[in-house]
C-alpha cells in the first residue's frame, strides 16, 4: 500500500504549481486588458464602453494579489511539509517538490 505521505506530497505540490500558473495567467490577463482599455481610449470608444472596461481591468488586478496570497500560503504549506518529511527525500516525488518549490518562488518575489 502506498505511504499516504507521498500523496500529500503529491498534491501539495499539484497545487503549488497550480497557483504559481494561474498567478503568471492572470498577470498577464491584466496586461491584454490594460491594452485593450488604451486602445478603446485611443480608438475614441464610447464613454460607457471606457468606463466597462476600466471595470474589467480592475476586477483583473484585484485577482492577483489574491492568487499571490494563496500561492505564499501553499508554498508556506509545502515547505513546512517538506521539512517535517525529510525521510522522504529518496523520494522522487520529494523532488519534485523541490523543484516545483523552486520555479515558485520566482513567482513569489514578484
Amino acid at each position: 500500500m502506498a505511504d499516504p505521505r507521498v500523496k500529500a506530497l503529491k498534491i501539495k505540490t499539484g497545487i503549488v504549481k497550480r497557483l504559481a500558473k494561474e498567478k503568471i495567467s492572470y498577470e498577464k490577463e491584466s496586461e491584454r486588458e490594460r491594452e485593450r482599455l488604451l486602445k478603446f481610449k485611443n480608438d475614441g470608444k464610447d464613454e460607457y464602453v471606457v468606463r466597462k472596461q476600466e471595470e474589467v481591468l480592475q476586477e483583473c488586478l484585484m485577482i492577483v494579489p489574491d492568487t499571490q496570497r494563496r500561492l505564499g500560503k501553499a508554498f508556506e504549506d509545502l515547505s513546512e511539509f517538506l521539512k517535517a518529511e525529510e525521510d522522504l527525500k529518496e523520494t522522487e516525488e520529494y523532488r519534485n517538490a523541490q523543484a516545483v518549490m523552486e520555479e515558485a518562488k520566482v513567482q513569489l518575489k514578484d
